[in-house]
């Protein structure tokens, strides 16, 4: 996450190699296989398991491998426990830096990003080092289906938005993190495509980078970062980020 728009990374996303886009597949069943366990397989009973299903096919996860992976999850026979670990610490020149992780192996993990940390000109703090920085919100985005923007806008609020921005060709709307199942479910209901819907941590302010060696250390760390299989999101609040590095 940056302090770009939210549609221009996700559209990135999607163009990403095909190698980028398995590790996203690979990302994504970690959290249903989760949250399958969790809170069961039926995803009628199981908001953040429907979330994740949607999460997966604006992903362009096949029906198959969801399928597949909620029968794994749901079997006596998986052995695969992931647990939820969140590092926090900071970039080259300041930047604020979280990172989410669901590991089998907390020694690993913890010791694979400490060690991006250093090698790429930054430190790994302790917990609550920069948390503090950023806010929790939900983030839904939905396809501009060229309504007329009152019209737009009743049904953003209806939904249970708290407020929206109109682009060329969506809409961003941001909610609080729990409403994210709601506003998303409503939209839908309301004819709308969703194309993003989830939640995320905001930063309240952005540092910049001015060093030409600094901004390479900066890229390659959230680039080793975003290329670890146990990493799920990373959150910064790099200002000036250059456009074709941005997760």
């Amino acid at each position: 996450m940056s302090g770009h728009s939210k549609w221009d990374n996700i559209k990135r996303k999607k163009g990403a190699t095909d190698a980028a886009r398995a590790k996203v597949f690979t990302k994504i069943g970690r959290e249903i296989a989760v949250v399958v366990k969790m809170g069961g397989p039926d995803p009628a009973g199981n908001a953040k398991l429907r979330d994740l299903i949607a999460k997966a096919k604006a992903n362009n996860v096949p029906n198959d491998n969801i399928d597949r992976i909620i029968k794994k999850a749901a079997g006596e026979g998986d052995k695969n426990n992931y647990e939820s670990m969140v590092y926090e610490g900071y970039g080259p020149s300041g930047v604020a830096v979280i990172v989410e992780c669901l590991t089998d192996n907390k020694n690993r993990t913890a010791a694979d990003v400490r060690h991006y940390f250093d090698k790429f000109g930054g430190n790994m703090g302790s917990t609550g080092c920069v948390s503090y920085m950023f806010s929790d919100v939900g983030t839904v985005v939905i396809e501009n289906n060229g309504a007329d923007e009152d019209k737009i806008m009743d049904d953003v609020f209806e939904a249970g938005a708290d407020d929206f921005n109109v682009e060329d060709d969506v809409v961003e709307i941001t909610c609080a993190p729990g409403s994210v199942t709601t506003v998303r479910e409503t939209l839908e209901g309301l004819g709308y495509k969703v194309l993003s819907a989830e939640a995320e941590k905001i930063p309240a302010n952005y540092t910049a980078i001015d060093d030409e060696d600094a901004i390479k250390k900066m890229s390659l760390l959230l680039e080793h970062l975003e290329d670890n299989d146990d990493v799920q999101n990373v959150y910064h609040n790099w200002e000036n980020m250059p456009e074709d590095e941005e997760e």
